[in-house]
């Protein structure tokens, strides 16, 4: 495992980096339902790609720990855009 710690995964939208590949996941995502399919199905995917890489650089319980703190960010609103429901 990764010398890196949990508290290294929380990353910040903000970066540069972060920012352009965000463009490049927003982009993936368009190119997705323009072939057909569903926006649930390859959210899921994103997710599960995502964690996979997460995991393989920095362990496991890094990575459940990281993802602990999803609820409270989501309710937050970090991953909200346009209007709040």
């Amino acid at each position: 495992m990764n010398s890196r710690t949990a508290h290294s995964l929380d990353l910040d939208i903000a970066t540069e980096d972060r920012r352009a590949a965000l463009v490049y996941v927003n982009d993936a995502f368009v190119e997705a339902l323009m072939a057909g399919l569903d926006m649930e199905s390859f959210a899921d995917a994103a997710i599960t790609a995502g964690l996979q890489e997460l995991v393989a650089r920095y362990g496991e319980d890094a990575v459940a720990n990281f993802c602990a703190r999803l609820p409270e960010r989501v309710r937050r609103g970090e991953f909200t855009v346009g209007v709040r429901h």
